[in-house]
């Protein structure tokens, strides 16, 4: 590599090239006067202490304010591993910034269709990502292991997670309610699987995840639609809570699984995802 070649490397490391020019000056040497680097760099007398000053500045070069003031460069090696944590650091910060930037930039007036098993899960995965205080989940065992990892990053930060889950998902790190009835009764009865995900009661994504590519969902920031949604998970937990404290009496009045209430209310025409997911 020429002299030129390395002057034009350190300015891409940042490096103005009267900088580029001291700290090549530098090299080889224990320490150097203002004078000495002007005379080995070529840089002007009358800008030299200016641009050493700058660098001891930011740390690539030491000096000794004696009489006179010595400079002396960073090792390579350091040099290059201080750069190094700086732009790791400017890259890790700008991917915060961007995702919070992205995660706001969501208009809150728009209901997205996402169509596809695997880019629902790729959406829920997205979300789960920028979550910071508290998921709110109902989803099969089935369809755990595919937001395993995400959940794991998740709860890893922090991140408070509830389940209700039709089986268990083993998911150790959330606080996991089983639904009542489970996934084999539930998934007869409707014909398929869904995913209903609140993040931070402010972004929620919904939809039917079991017909492959025909598989729907939608996600909003809409309040109109995250508020109810996030509460609908709520009340499911309420119930689970009830049941676990007072299973007895309930089940007495309303039968097994609450299944009294259930057929009570439920629609004249069942569900069918094979038919209203399309």
């Amino acid at each position: 590599m020429t002299r030129a070649d390395l002057i034009r490397s350190l300015q891409e490391l940042g490096f103005s090239e009267y900088e580029a020019k001291c700290y090549i000056a530098l090299l080889g040497e224990q320490s150097q006067t203002g004078y000495s680097v002007a005379r080995a760099s070529g840089v002007p007398r009358s800008k030299v202490y200016e641009v050493l000053e700058g660098m001891v500045d930011r740390g690539v070069v030491i000096a000794n304010h004696g009489e006179p003031t010595q400079y002396a460069p960073l090792s390579p090696q350091e040099l290059i591993a201080l750069r190094r944590r700086e732009t790791e650091q400017s890259i890790n910060s700008a991917e915060e910034g961007l995702k919070q930037f992205a995660a706001s930039g969501v208009n809150r007036d728009l209901i997205w269709d996402v169509k596809g098993h695997n880019e629902i899960l790729d959406r829920l995965r997205e979300v789960i990502g920028r979550t910071r205080q508290l998921l709110l989940l109902q989803l099969w065992a089935e369809d755990a292991p595919e937001l395993r990892d995400a959940l794991a990053d998740a709860a890893e930060r922090g991140v408070e997670i509830i389940i209700i889950a039709y089986d268990d998902p083993q998911l150790a790190f959330a606080q996991v309610y089983l639904h009542e009835p489970g996934a084999e009764e539930v998934t007869r009865e409707h014909g398929g699987r869904w995913i209903i995900l609140s993040a931070d009661a402010s972004e929620v994504v919904a939809g039917i995840v079991s017909l492959g590519h025909e598989s729907r969902a939608a996600w909003t920031a809409h309040p109109g639609l995250v508020m109810p949604i996030t509460e609908e998970i709520k009340h499911d937990l309420y119930i689970a809570e009830l049941l676990a404290a007072h299973r007895d009496v309930l089940e007495a009045s309303f039968g097994p699984g609450l299944q009294k209430l259930r057929d009570r209310f439920a629609q004249s025409a069942q569900t069918s995802f094979a038919v209203n997911g399309r």
